[in-house]
């Protein structure tokens, strides 16, 4: 019994660590305040960044897309829609 309420408790941490890693919140403002996704998008190329895959808007407030950065690897980037500041910027 004691086995399976430590395996219980390490599956609900392990589903725990997967939701914290979820996509960042980047802004609790309005969806009018934030910038139009042509504009985004333009701000994303200028960035160095490359063909997307991906563009979305995240339920937790961001702009997230799938492509490549400047050096052409590979990456998943979240940005504050409201500035197009990079928030998160994962590289593989």
């Amino acid at each position: 019994m004691f086995r399976d309420v430590l395996l219980t408790t390490a599956v609900g941490l392990c589903l725990l660590s997967s939701a914290a890693q979820a996509s960042p919140t980047s802004t609790k403002e309005p969806r009018e305040k934030w910038l139009s996704e042509e504009t985004m998008k333009q701000k994303i190329a200028e960035m160095g960044f490359s063909n997307i895959k991906v563009f979305k808007k995240t339920t937790s407030g961001c702009y997230e897309i799938y492509g490549y950065n400047k050096d052409g690897k590979k990456a998943e980037v979240y940005f504050n829609p409201v500035t197009g500041e990079i928030v998160e910027n994962n590289v593989d």
